[in-house]
């Protein structure tokens, strides 16, 4: 009895952390009540009656004492810039983690219904994936590979692997409490494989759907693993990851105007898209005083951040300039694309940290109708989440994908570090336009030297 409520005080804690989660203001605390409900839901495991003579208590405190040491250790350490493949790492691990879990329960060969063995080897099946796709997704955006890699036939290797994986599957499935370990074994690679077929050709300019996809597959692996052991715990927070995260992927996909079938089937995101693109015009430079001037002198600045201003660590000098204006009495906003940086909510987190107000960050929809009427667009880092080429042109890759309109503002100014395209290889038709000016630099010092000429006003 005790053990089951402290179960549904554990899941309630869960779904608590994750609504608080939805909001910026609230999210540390959500993160809080959530980790709560976990100590909680581990803890009790300890004494289920049903474990008592089967857990090798040292290793399993030595796990937890290791993953998470680690864990905080490289928490501690990790750049915001590389926050998005920190997330791939961990999603990954839990999937891995379930598969584990429904490998050891169909090897152990314990009396279970079909439809609770069909649960155990979909569970693997699905957390394999996750975690191979995952680690690859790492990989690709720690530039240890190519963000796309793509060979003649590989959608019909992949459909063939996926065939023979699910036809293991079944094996297993139907093999009762006999399971045959080499059909278990390869059931078990496979779909590792699969994992990572299926990441390989897929875009950087795609991997925050991706992410998302995948957070959502290990929740449901973990749901599935919660049915297999009957874990209350399990289940509700296995449903709640999974439910999570895809409603974030059909987010993510409807922000970009893609479907997830066009995400892991097409090509977008590659050089080869941006050999399709074509701009007229040139680009022209500016100096950072004539900047200043220009945003000191203004009424309105909409200030747009992307993955540029992580890499640079520029948004505590960001803010800094954005303050200068303000005591100036120039209106200042921020405006988030869903899709900015490398996973949903980057953004929103690096202006936190640097201590933007709430109030002062907008979405896309909140925002896009002020460019109009904004005297300054200051693009720090940006690029598809601004192109106009997907209001305009049928034949770019990002056609018909949601952007913020810095191109309607005055003035746009964009700071760049240099001229070649974005993460996604797509080139910018913005920095063609005429009222476009171009500040290269690192993202910091250019903010630096904005702050600079503001001063010297």
């Amino acid at each position: 009895m005790i053990i089951n409520l402290s179960y549904f005080v554990a899941a309630v804690l869960f779904i608590l952390g994750l609504k608080q989660m939805a909001s910026p203001v609230t999210a540390r605390r959500g993160i809080i009540w959530a980790g709560y409900g976990m100590v909680l839901a581990t803890v009790v495991t300890f004494f289920h009656p049903e474990l008592k003579g089967f857990l090798n208590y040292f290793l399993i405190i030595l796990g937890i004492a290791v993953g998470g040491g680690l864990a905080w250790w490289s928490a501690k350490r990790v750049a915001m810039t590389d926050m998005p493949q920190m997330i791939a790492l961990y999603n990954g691990m839990g999937g891995g983690a379930a598969a584990g879990i429904g490998i050891v329960a169909l090897l152990q060969g314990k009396d279970m219904s079909l439809l609770i063995q069909s649960i155990a080897a979909l569970g693997v099946l699905i957390g394999a994936v996750a975690f191979s796709g995952s680690l690859i997704a790492y990989a690709k955006l720690q530039g240890l590979m190519n963000k796309t890699l793509r060979f003649s036939g590989q959608q019909k290797l992949n459909i063939v692997l996926f065939a023979v994986t699910v036809l293991l599957g079944l094996w297993v499935t139907f093999s009762g409490n006999d399971v045959n370990n080499n059909v278990l074994l390869w059931f078990v690679v496979l779909s590792l494989v699969f994992g990572v077929l299926m990441t390989l050709p897929i875009g950087g300019a795609d991997m925050p759907v991706v992410i998302s996809l995948y957070n959502a597959l290990t929740g449901l692996a973990v749901g599935f693993k919660g049915l297999v052991l009957d874990n209350p715990a399990l289940m509700i927070a296995g449903v709640v990851v999974g439910a999570a995260g895809t409603l974030l992927t059909q987010l993510m996909a409807k922000a970009m105007n893609r479907s997830l079938g066009s995400v892991l089937f097409s090509g977008f995101g590659d050089t080869a898209a941006a050999e399709t693109s074509e701009t007229g015009g040139s680009m022209k430079e500016i100096e950072a005083s004539d900047v200043g001037v220009m945003m000191a002198f203004a009424n309105k600045v909409i200030v747009v951040p992307g993955y540029g201003m992580a890499v640079a660590q520029a948004q505590h000098k960001v803010w800094e300039l954005c303050q200068l204006l303000g005591e100036r009495d120039v209106k200042v906003k921020f405006a988030i694309h869903p899709v900015a940086g490398r996973m949903p909510g980057h953004m929103n987190v690096l202006l936190a940290e640097a201590g933007v107000p709430y109030d002062m960050i907008y979405d896309l929809d909140e925002i896009n109708q002020e460019f109009e009427t904004a005297d300054v667009a200051l693009i720090i880092g940006a690029n598809d989440v601004v192109n106009p080429v997907a209001r305009t042109d049928p034949s770019s890759p990002i056609y018909g994908m949601p952007i913020l309109n810095a191109d309607k503002a005055k003035n746009v100014i964009v700071v760049k570090r240099g001229k070649g395209a974005g993460f996604s290889g797509i080139e910018n038709a913005l920095f063609f336009l005429d009222q476009t000016r171009m500040l290269y630099g690192d993202g910091q010092a250019a903010a630096a030297e904005l702050i600079q000429a503001v001063k010297e006003l």
